[in-house]
């Protein structure tokens, strides 16, 4: 009995390699060692907890509760906005940090539009990053942004290409 495989390209063709399971679900390491073969796997496990509730993480690692419903804990797409956030808060940390302008405090409001077709697939995301520290000047912050969202964070390349991502900076220099 061997695995079946399906997968979507970028330009949303499927594929379905390897013959059907019968029998029900079958696990296997196989893929595992594949992926790891191309380079550092990333890898969560995800357990159903009730209803629409999952806690999801790396073994034996801490747990994330998500929530279909949103209840107790982020819903799957709030997830995968606090990971765009947080994927392109830690370049901008990073690439200021490099500059000697350590960070100092950061918050960053995402608001996502979704399509109304099945499935809610994201349409437009927008990012609102409020920076401070000292010696932040706003060119370099802008900068630090731009690089995090078009060239550093896998999360954002991760999704469609036709999702525009767009984002603001504000210092906290300058509400103050």
């Amino acid at each position: 009995m061997g695995q079946r495989r399906s997968c979507t390209d970028r330009e949303g063709r499927s594929k379905v390699t390897g013959p059907p399971t019968s029998g029900g679900f079958r696990a296997s390491t196989e893929g595992l060692q594949e992926a790891a073969a191309k380079g550092r796997p990333s890898r969560v496990q995800l357990k159903w907890v009730s209803e629409r509730k999952f806690d999801v993480g790396r073994p034996g690692r801490p747990a994330v509760r998500f929530d279909g419903d949103g209840m107790t804990g982020p819903s799957p797409v709030d997830g995968l906005l606090a990971s765009l956030a947080s994927c392109t808060a830690v370049d901008v940390v990073d690439i200021l940090a490099k500059r000697r302008t350590p960070v100092e405090s950061l918050e960053i409001d995402v608001v996502a539009n979704r399509v109304n077709t099945i499935p809610r697939r994201l349409e437009h995301v927008m990012m609102s990053y409020r920076i401070g520290g000292t010696g932040i000047e706003r060119v370099h912050a802008e900068r630090a942004v731009e690089l995090a969202v078009t060239k550093y964070c896998s999360v954002r390349d991760s999704l469609r290409p036709d999702v525009p991502v767009e984002w603001t900076v504000e210092l906290a220099s300058e509400s103050e």
